[in-house]
């Protein structure tokens, strides 16, 4: 018997069991499809979980428990003596408009809780993937019951998104047994869909993911005409100012040999050109990888806003709300040997124990807290499609998860003209489509010359896109994404979007007027 570090044997014959236990995948194809044709947003994945529910129920012996922390719920196989391992799928999806052109891809719209605006929903992180997985692996594990000993909990979180879903569930009391009676875990594991060919894994021992909090900062100013700026307190020149002093924690007070991130992703003031307004609003993210550093860079962030609106003498002291917060993620070093060793048993040259560190953040540390966990990641590309883009050195444009590759695909799918206020907001996004391949949409300020252009466009062809003929573009992260509404005119409806910076964009075809 070979013992690992701990004192612990290693896993037995994985492949072997995986071999005579493997559910027929195929079968689980329409159940993938099924999530992602029908994704929901954050706090509101009611329809999901019910699936998911169905699903465990008609696995043999699985308690199922449901609305923990919200929509979560658990599946628990109990198998005799042994130690307990939770299993975690996140089930959450993005106010993202898809363009993949897939038969199955998602037409959904909801309306976001979190602001009361509907938006278009996709499935763009992998949960559809990630639910699909687990459900899989626990048909696998109830099949080969006579492989095992112990207790698996099979746990689908919601709100991982916005990073508030596992603790969730942990505050309703998950784990208490006066309440949901979860068994505490010796052990908690999780996975992600990455970029990466199918087949491919990879972890690493220790910090595998950073901390991640995000905050709404409001700095107050008093407002005015335009005319008389010295009788205002000007919250746009503040606010410039706090951006370009905030990227002075990372240059100048972050130790070269560490590593933080300050990342100001929104900037928001005024509505017309002429009015000085009494507030201005920036939405700011910060990364590190370790406590130490996420602290060190929220008071810095803290002094530099209050020094900054000092300096302008605003009325009054700046708003600084947390918005979201996501723990380190580590992998516990015993946990992540044995997983390394099963894995690399099992996929051979294809798992990987050295993955590089990413600064993507994951709520999942929150399921265990005083637990040690194992996180790791798995591809979800096509090998052959990912050979054929590397043999062209076209990866960054080719594979999914790159802007490049999204405007691609923007832009090929889509034939469209903007009718935007301010055309010169959009041309970086623009240039950015032509250089991926693509062909970027018209943009004009002319109203006929849209109408002219969208004529050109086929009554089946509106009819058949619907919604999704017309989009604004954003750029988040690198990552083109979309935020649309719709308006009406009169009898006749026209598609616009509304912007970070307060302009409207209406795509005009045959017979819509500008709204």
């Amino acid at each position: 018997m070979v013992l690992n570090a701990s004192g612990k044997p290693y896993p037995p014959d994985i492949s072997r069991i995986i071999a005579r236990s493997r559910p027929d995948i195929a079968s689980y194809e329409p159940l993938y499809r099924k999530f992602h044709s029908n994704p929901e947003l954050s706090l509101q994945e009611e329809a999901t979980a019910a699936v998911i529910a169905d699903h465990l129920r008609s696995l043999k012996d699985v308690d199922v428990r449901t609305n923990i922390g919200g929509h979560g719920l658990v599946g628990i196989i109990w198998n005799g003596n042994g130690e307990t391992v939770l299993l975690r799928a996140d089930m959450d999806a993005l106010p993202v408009q898809e363009q993949t052109g897939l038969s199955y891809a998602s037409t959904k719209r909801m309306v976001d809780v979190a602001d009361d605006v509907e938006r278009p929903v996709m499935h763009a992180c992998g949960h559809d993937m990630h639910i699909t997985s687990l459900l899989a692996a626990g048909d696998l594990l109830v099949s080969c019951r006579d492989s095992w000993n112990g207790t698996v909990v099979l746990l689908f979180q919601p709100n991982e998104e916005r990073g508030a879903g596992a603790q969730a569930m942990v505050d309703d009391g998950l784990y208490d047994e006066g309440k949901h009676a979860i068994p505490k875990p010796d052990v908690v594991l999780g996975s992600h869909v990455m970029p990466m060919k199918a087949g491919y894994v990879n972890t690493r021992s220790g910090v595998f993911g950073s901390t991640a909090i995000s905050y709404k900062v409001t700095l107050f100013g008093r407002g005015g005409h335009g005319s008389r700026p010295h009788t205002t307190i000007d919250p746009v020149v503040l606010a410039a100012s706090t951006v370009m002093k905030l990227q002075t924690i990372v240059s100048r007070e972050t130790n070269p040999q560490e590593t933080a991130v300050v990342t100001v992703g929104a900037s928001q003031a005024g509505t017309v050109e002429n009015v000085i307004s009494e507030e201005a609003k920036l939405l700011v993210n910060t990364r590190a990888f370790s406590a130490d550093g996420r602290d060190k860079v929220r008071a810095a962030m803290e002094r530099i806003i209050n020094a900054e609106c000092q300096a302008a003498g605003s009325p009054r002291p700046p708003l600084i709300e947390e918005t979201s917060s996501f723990p380190l993620l580590y992998n516990d070093e015993n946990v992540t040997e044995i997983v390394s060793h099963a894995m690399g048993e099992h996929f051979g040259s294809k798992f990987s124990p050295t993955a590089p560190i990413s600064m993507g953040s994951e709520d999942f540390g929150n399921l265990a807290i005083s637990t040690p966990s194992c996180f790791w990641n798995y591809g979800g590309i096509d090998p052959q499609k990912w050979d054929e883009a590397e043999k062209r050195g076209k990866l960054a444009e080719e594979i999914p998860g790159s802007g490049a590759s999204l405007a691609r695909k923007f832009a090929s799918v889509y034939p469209i003209v903007l009718l935007a206020r301010n055309p010169d907001n959009y041309t970086p996004i623009m240039d950015e489509i032509n250089h991926a391949g693509g062909t970027a949409p018209e943009i004009t300020t002319d109203l006929t010359e849209a109408q002219s252009v969208s004529a050109a466009f086929e009554q089946k062809e509106a009819q058949s896109l619907g919604r999704a003929l017309v989009t604004a573009v954003y750029n988040v992260g690198g990552q083109f994404v979309t935020t649309p509404f719709l308006k009406s005119s009169g009898e006749e409806s026209t598609t616009g979007y509304e912007t970070s910076d307060g302009c409207q964009l209406c795509i005009v075809h045959q017979n819509t007027n500008f709204a």
